[in-house]
């Protein structure tokens, strides 16, 4: 059965869903996104991730076409029209078709697009040993240029990221701010364990608010841990007793080597094991 995609209130096939190539989501990369998983067939914190989309859009100056509650409904809806559960579900709202050029004013109907699909970013043998990421040149998003809270369609900053980590061996990459801080890795956020204590880099980092970074940071706190948004750098990093990665796509992942510096003792530490379990408590049970 060939896979239903939602786009502007209609289900095509897979093979026949398509956009205009005027569309300035594929031109400019001008439109937001969100990622978002599916367990048992309920889309994980959907209200959280529909917020953040609506905020995204506010912030580019796009008019989302349909309320909140119609495309929470068309989500589910899509799910349930593939037969998935378990799953990935993208969510994009592009600018519309126009005219080449920059003007948004000359674009009009701004298409909305549900996929929903079924996503293993990383092999369960990295969930239980651990991944190796690598620090690279390629720096965040400067936030006076473009605010790194929109999840905008163009990702060529976290590409060009992406690419240096391949490069190097990895397949994640850490990415540094303005600063040289720690800000975020190509497609997840980052977490220290040190003494006992979590740590992360605050949003003033220059970091995308994860759902599922929001999330660990609640099971931490509701597990006794202290759990501290601080500016951190390289040097941090690189005496952790413990690092993993958060993301939707990811849900929980270890670090076990950062720039070939090994991470603790080079095995997932005991905290993040244990978020490792109580997030997948937390979404599958």
């Amino acid at each position: 059965m060939s896979l239903k995609i939602y786009i502007s209130g209609t289900l095509y096939d897979k093979e026949d869903a398509k956009i205009s190539v005027y569309d300035h989501g594929l031109l400019y990369g001008d439109g937001v996104f969100e990622g978002m998983r599916s367990y048992g067939g309920k889309v994980f914190r959907h209200g959280e991730h529909l917020e953040r989309l609506y905020n995204s859009a506010k912030a580019i100056w796009l008019q989302i076409p349909i309320a909140k509650a119609e495309l929470e409904t068309a989500v589910n809806d899509t799910l349930v029209a593939n037969g998935i559960e378990d799953g990935y579900i993208r969510l994009i709202v592009t600018r519309g078709a126009g005219s080449l050029g920059l003007d948004p004013n000359r674009t009009s109907d701004p298409q909305v697009i549900i996929i929903t699909d079924h996503i293993s970013l990383y092999p369960t043998e990295y969930y239980e040993n651990g991944l190796e990421i690598v620090s690279v040149s390629t720096i965040r998003n400067h936030p006076d240029a473009l605010s790194p809270r929109v999840k905008s369609l163009n990702y060529l900053n976290n590409i060009l990221a992406k690419i240096e980590g391949l490069q190097a061996g990895c397949v994640e990459a850490l990415m540094l701010n303005h600063k040289g801080e720690i800000a975020e890795c190509t497609g997840d956020n980052i977490f220290l364990v040190s003494h006992g204590e979590v740590l992360t880099p605050p949003i003033d980092a220059g970091i995308l608010e994860g759902i599922t970074r929001d999330a660990v940071i609640e099971l931490a706190k509701s597990s006794g841990l202290a759990v501290r948004e601080i500016p951190l750098t390289k040097h941090d990093v690189y005496i952790a007793d413990e690092c993993f990665l958060t993301g939707s796509a990811a849900e929980v992942i270890p670090v076990v080597k950062v720039d070939s510096r090994v991470i603790g003792n080079g095995r997932p530490g005991t905290i993040t094991r244990d978020l490792i379990a109580k997030f997948h408590e937390l979404t599958r049970s």
